[in-house]
């Protein structure tokens, strides 16, 4: 089930994250900030209701948002958990009125398929700058920048 994030998940989110951070798969974020955007985040829990898998769609411009740190447990991949969870994030953006998302990831054929476009990071300076400079790969990220245009497609 997918759902808000709220203040208690937080911990627990942190520690799912700092797991794909040690493995340069996700950017590291501190308590603190992600106590700042808990708006921005969803969890997927299961029937117990722990969390298997999280999400985050951050608002970067007046008509540009990200989609971020999305993990789903290695037990619970393969189930359509991931995709659920971006397309929760989108319906949200296209309600709030943001035309355009975007991600940064090292599996851009996942996105691809769920109709996101590749574009150049150079299109992104306020993520690059914003983020991007925290990154242990940065400069030289092979992550690739991919975006949703609704006036392209529907979900």
């Amino acid at each position: 089930m997918i759902r808000g994030a709220q203040i208690k998940d937080m911990r627990e989110i942190q520690k799912l994250l700092e797991s794909s951070a040690r493995k340069g798969e996700l950017l590291p974020r501190s308590l603190g900030e992600l106590y700042e955007s808990v708006r921005d985040f969803k969890v997927y829990t299961d029937k117990k209701g722990t969390i298997v898998g999280l999400c985050a769609l951050h608002p970067t411009w007046e008509d540009l948002g990200e989609i971020r740190s999305l993990l789903v447990r290695e037990a619970f991949r393969r189930q359509g958990i991931a995709r659920e969870m971006v397309f929760s994030c989108l319906e949200e953006a296209k309600s709030l009125g943001i035309q355009r998302v975007f991600t940064l990831t090292f599996n851009p054929a996942f996105f691809q398929r769920l109709g996101f476009d590749p574009v150049d990071k150079a299109a992104l300076p306020h993520k690059i700058w914003a983020d991007c400079v925290r990154c242990v790969h940065f400069p030289d990220c092979k992550e690739q920048a991919l975006i949703y245009c609704w006036d392209e497609k529907v979900i």
